[in-house]
């Protein structure tokens, strides 16, 4: 059985830093593009960033991410991972760890999902 599982939220202020892990099990996802999505209280689910298996591992990174937010793997462990600086009030929501991600017709999607974790930052 595939499964994602999220680590690394918690509360900060904002201004601070937090990292976020994700390892998957089941299978193995290095040929595979690998991301991270969010979703904020009462909002929809939207795309954060994306790290593909091309030359160099390309990252793709949302117009709020970019900049302060930095998406890795390690193959090695299957896992990827979520470093966010420089985090605002805005950033609060429920982080999604993605496996298989691709975009579609209507965007960012993804195969596989974890269960999420919380971000929150106060200002």
């Amino acid at each position: 059985q595939v499964q994602l599982v999220e680590s690394g939220g918690g509360l900060v202020q904002a201004g601070g830093s937090l990292r976020l892990s994700c390892v998957a099990s089941g299978r193995t996802f290095s040929s595979v593009a690998m991301g991270w999505f969010r979703q904020a209280p009462e909002k929809e689910r939207e795309f954060v960033a994306a790290i593909s298996r091309s030359f160099g591992d390309s990252t793709y990174y949302a117009p709020s991410a970019k900049g302060r937010f930095t998406i890795s793997r390690d193959n090695a462990k299957n896992a990827v991972y979520l470093q966010m600086n420089s985090l605002k009030p805005e950033d609060t929501a429920v982080y999604y760890c993605a496996a298989d991600v691709y975009t579609g017709d209507y965007g960012w999607e993804s195969s596989y999902w974890g269960q999420g974790t919380q971000v929150t930052v106060s200002s």
